[in-house]
């Protein structure tokens, strides 16, 4: 009973979040709207931020479906652009949900869904690195292409269907390509020791001949490389 009870109040709160925002959905309306009395909803979902995040969850679940079933091509840096494309594309078609997830950060808490898209974008830009085409850490790298890539997503939203211009995406795209990769793979001839160190260290997780304290001594010092 409790997971049918759990996915109709879900789907309420979705309804009610597409349909009137993130305001519409109080305790009191989600409540009526799915036939249960309030201590149910807090009984499952703890307090009102616990069913938004699940609402969240609910409403990105095919995006994040969509954005970790693209198949790897041979270059990193385009599945990065298909990666963005899509990030955007969903942001403009969903801003009920893409507000929900973005709109209000909580330093130091992050929702399950906001946390499945950025472990993926992580391993997009861990690819990058390990192809040696990174010209900057990989967090730096995932949080200035997420924080450009919400940017933006927010001020196409912002626009009415006309007002929309779809290059702008694009610029931005490979503007922060640009910045945080190069076009081929650096090397320490080309003044790129940066850019191996920065290699190296995506790879260190999988090296097995060195201890996880030696590890984690190389780790430091290819980090105070790379920057």
């Amino acid at each position: 009973m409790e997971p049918n009870t759990r996915t109709r109040i879900v789907e309420a709160a979705a309804q009610l979040l597409t349909a009137g925002g993130r305001e519409a959905v109080s305790t009191r309306a989600v409540s009526a709207a799915a036939n249960v009395q309030a201590p149910t909803i807090y009984r499952i979902f703890g307090d009102k931020q616990g069913l938004l995040d699940a609402v969240a969850e609910y409403g990105f679940a095919a995006y994040l479906r969509d954005k970790s079933s693209l198949p790897p091509s041979g270059d990193p840096v385009d599945d990065l652009r298909r990666g963005w494309d899509l990030h955007v594309g969903f942001g403009v078609d969903n801003p009920a949900y893409y507000t929900l997830i973005y709109g209000e950060p909580r330093p130091g808490a992050e929702s399950p869904a906001a946390r499945q898209a950025a472990e993926i974008l992580a391993a997009q830009v861990r690819r990058i690195a390990e192809a040696g085409r990174l010209r900057v850490t990989e967090e730096r790298a995932a949080h200035l292409i997420h924080s450009a890539g919400a940017g933006m997503t927010f001020e196409l939203i912002g626009m009415t269907p006309e007002q929309r211009d779809p290059a702008l995406s694009t610029l931005a795209r490979e503007s922060i390509i640009a910045a945080v990769t190069t076009d081929a793979p650096r090397s320490t001839a080309d003044g790129g020791a940066a850019g191996n160190a920065i290699a190296l260290r995506a790879s260190l997780p999988q090296v097995t001949a060195l201890s996880p304290t030696e590890r984690a001594l190389l780790g430091e010092w290819l980090d105070r490389i790379a920057t």
